[in-house]
């Protein structure tokens, strides 16, 4: 896996990803720093951390798009997964590459902190907690734009599926707040998604007894909690969702308080991805 990982971090700087990845962010970055904090003479750095959370959106798919799908366009993939390294070596090799890298340029962003520190009231905590956050934040998109650059052949269509994948993410927060909360419509959603549960689990079986067995046990849920509590199906869609939003714990580290969950979920979330680019790779390589 160190081999993997230093060949990684060598080849963004004989190339120009890094580089284009680097100059990108601190860019925007900079300009950012200037109007929300110097021009605006304001100290709270945590505030200009979660204005730039954004450029991410850009950002991520640059440093991930070559990890897997350049290997497959110069037919060294064959090479690399024939190799002694195991396939999860391999993936999570790439995928620190790529963290050591967005690490790298975040600490360019500490000079900011300096410059708060020096001139003004700096809340170290909140600022301390805003890191934090956006390590584990960026770690999450991070293994997103890995598992996508794992199953694509094209740096270009790896880097565009990232950034909308990313931008879904991004969006959870508005389209769940922007959606019906009513009884009726959370009883829906909810029928929906064990309709779609079930459908998954016959996919992956082909068995239509298991499927049935788990409609019928998702309907009985459903009708049990309606008579045991029905606020639970109020705003049922938006707290759905909410579940799976990334930005949203990012809140709770910009305020200064790291929630054990919180860092949890980040972790769970890149190893799923992790691991279901590592299933990815398996599959390939024995079709």
């Amino acid at each position: 896996m160190i081999a993997i990982l230093k060949r990684e971090i060598k080849s963004y700087f004989l190339t120009p990803i890094g580089c284009i990845y680097m100059g990108f962010f601190l860019l925007a970055a900079g300009i950012f720093f200037f109007f929300s904090n110097l021009y605006a003479q304001s100290s709270r750095f945590a505030g200009f951390l979660g204005s730039i959370l954004f450029i991410y959106l850009f950002a991520i798919p640059l440093l991930t798009m070559r990890l897997f799908s350049e290997e497959k366009r110069q037919r060294t993939d064959q090479l690399l997964l024939t190799s002694p390294v195991s396939i999860p070596a391999i993936v999570l090799g790439k995928f620190l590459a790529a963290l050591s890298v967005y690490l790298m340029t975040l600490v360019v962003t500490v000079m900011y902190v300096a410059v708060i520190a020096i001139f003004g009231d700096l809340a170290v905590w909140e600022t301390i907690g805003s890191y934090v956050g956006f390590i584990f934040l960026g770690a999450s998109y991070i293994a997103v734009g890995v598992f996508i650059s794992a199953g694509t052949e094209n740096q270009l269509t790896a880097a565009l599926i990232t950034f909308f994948s990313l931008m879904m993410i991004w969006l959870i927060d508005p389209i769940s707040q922007s959606l019906p909360s009513d009884l009726v419509s959370g009883i829906v959603s909810a029928a929906v998604l064990v309709a779609g549960l079930s459908v998954f689990i016959y996919l992956n079986t082909r068995n239509l007894y298991i499927m049935i067995g788990a409609v019928l046990a998702g309907a009985l849920v459903i009708t049990a909690l309606y008579f045991i509590d029905q606020d639970i199906f109020l705003g049922f869609i938006g707290k759905f969702l909410g579940w799976f939003s990334l930005n949203k714990r990012y809140e709770n580290f910009s305020q200064g308080i790291l929630k054990l969950d919180s860092l949890v979920y980040y972790l769970s979330f890149s190893g799923l991805f992790l691991f279901l680019t590592v299933r990815l790779i398996e599959k390939r390589r024995w079709n």
